[in-house]
């Protein structure tokens, strides 16, 4: 069998795995990159259908004004120069809709607008407003990576891992209408009321609150980059490799392979996909059962039912922010629907082309979807161009069923739509599983818990010494969320305060 060796392997090529890739080739390690799929990318992938480009993952990224956060990584990761940016309406780039209620409600960019524009709905609510905002901001500064800090903090001590972020919002506010705008973007993070904790609330929305924006042309454009990069530095990328088991000299991994019985060796290796399915890969005895245990017991979050309407040309003027549209004063409950209701609401996302930013020529919208729903059809696999499997007529039905109750509440909210549409395309929580690798076509890899944070918070160290992990199982999901993460993955190899120097070093020189 034919052999390679590299000071560090990567599986998988979403984000984290590319920022790692990219991170640890800057610092002189020999890395090689293997995917299982044709595009590299994962949720950054994107796909063309009646020539209008759709991105899978990508819908629109926060913190990327200058100073901010992502904008300071992105710098350091060469990209902030090459990708194609629309910042997002300032005065509302989220919009909260409610059946029922003809009013448009506005989360705005930079924290005093947010609170003035809000505030001219609520004017009796401008204090608890600031101090929403305020906590907000004093969980995130708490998170060092998240501002590039240098400093170590043990971060499973703070008090406030252990709040409940619907029942923070309701401390916040006796205004039920309020409490539903404040936390109405909730299927940003598959938000579950008694479940999820007040910072991964606060991490998500602030990074948008900072400044929101569109990638004109898709998510991928990233992954372009990092990958160009990569190999530019003397990195190797390899995809339609998918890895299969690890191999062990004593109690370090010394080699994976591959489904083509290729042999790849490395020093270090780092998974950028589902969890329990890398410590499938790892034979038994080498990592103790109670940890094995222990990730398998992990439930995962919620997966999604996506919808990609391609428009008639120049029929839908494009518009500058998405829209969280929710069926009663209760956004906690969509993820609680039953078959019969479904949807509670969805999302909608105005795609952005270079080719004409007047129209937009494509929408996605996306609504919570169970893994039970398709489940009978569990065993087929569509991996375009190793498997394809027909998943059969029931599964077609099944789909157009789901399509037309969608573009049915979507009509309701948005009257004429059903005019203008040219074709209709969609992805079932199936279709994320066989390519993002998920076991559940989970949205945002486990699920956090605020009951029981210590079982949540996954650290990139594994029993394995050579095995780390990374991606959106980590400190967050998103694209800063898993940035940070792989900061954190790389961290672990060389060192987090010389890492930190490094990257703020860079990012001075080049502000």
């Amino acid at each position: 069998m034919e052999s390679k060796k590299y000071d560090v392997v990567i599986l998988g090529s979403g984000m984290g795995g590319l920022s790692c890739g990219y991170i640890l080739a800057k610092e002189g390690y020999k890395v090689c990159i293997l995917e299982k799929n044709r595009q590299l990318g994962g949720s950054l992938q994107i796909f063309s259908r009646d020539k209008v480009l759709f991105d899978t993952g990508i819908h629109y990224i926060g913190g990327l004004s200058e100073g901010q956060n992502l904008n300071s990584y992105f710098k350091y990761l060469g990209l902030m120069d090459k990708i194609k940016l629309k910042q997002m309406d300032m005065d509302g780039f989220d919009h909260i809709t409610f059946r029922g209620d003809p009013v448009v409600y506005k989360h705005a960019q930079g924290y005093d607008n947010f609170i003035r524009v809000l505030s001219e709905q609520f004017p009796e609510e401008k204090e608890n407003l600031v101090k929403y905002c305020d906590k907000i901001r004093e969980i995130c500064a708490f998170f060092p990576l998240y501002n590039l800090s240098e400093e170590r903090k043990d971060l499973v001590m703070a008090d406030f891992l252990s709040v409940d972020t619907k029942a923070y919002i309701e401390s916040v506010t006796s205004n039920v209408k309020l409490q539903n705008v404040l936390a109405g973007t909730n299927p940003l993070y598959a938000g579950a009321a008694g479940k999820t904790p007040l910072y991964v609330h606060a991490l998500v929305v602030n990074t948008y609150i900072e400044s929101s924006w569109k990638c004109i042309d898709g998510g991928a454009q990233i992954a372009k980059h990092l990958s160009e990069s990569i190999r530019k530095m003397g990195g190797e990328i390899f995809n339609y490799s998918e890895a299969s088991k690890f191999h062990f000299e004593e109690s370090l991994i010394k080699s994976v392979e591959l489904t083509n019985g290729k042999i790849i060796e490395g020093k270090y290796f780092i998974s950028n996909f589902d969890i329990s399915k890398t410590l499938d890969m790892v034979e038994p005895g080498k990592i103790r059962a109670a940890y094995r245990n222990r990730i398998n017991s992990l439930k995962n979050s919620i997966s999604s039912f996506m919808l990609f309407i391609v428009l008639k040309e120049n029929t839908m003027k494009y518009f500058n922010h998405n829209i969280y549209h929710h069926h009663d004063d209760n956004v906690w409950d969509g993820i609680n629907y039953q078959p019969d209701n479904w949807p509670h609401g969805f999302a909608l996302f105005p795609q952005a082309s270079s080719k004409n930013l007047e129209y937009t020529n494509g929408l996605i919208a996306m609504a919570y979807m169970h893994y039970d729903e398709v489940k009978q059809w569990e065993d087929t696999k569509h991996v375009i161009p190793n498997i394809e499997d027909n998943r059969g007529e029931a599964y077609e039905a099944f789909k157009k069923d789901r399509s037309e109750r969608l573009i049915n509440i979507i009509e309701a909210r948005m009257p004429g739509l059903k005019d203008k549409i040219k074709s209709v395309y969609t992805s079932t929580p199936l279709t994320y599983r066989d390519y993002i690798g998920s076991r559940d076509g989970t949205m945002y890899g486990v699920e956090k818990d605020y009951r029981d944070i210590l079982k949540t918070f996954i650290t990139p160290k594994t029993k394995v010494p050579n095995l780390f992990l990374t991606g959106q199982n980590l400190n967050l999901h998103g694209v800063l969320g898993v940035t940070v993460s792989a900061v954190v993955t790389c961290s672990e190899i060389v060192g987090q305060k010389e890492l930190m120097s490094k990257i703020n070093k860079f990012v001075a020189e080049n502000s």
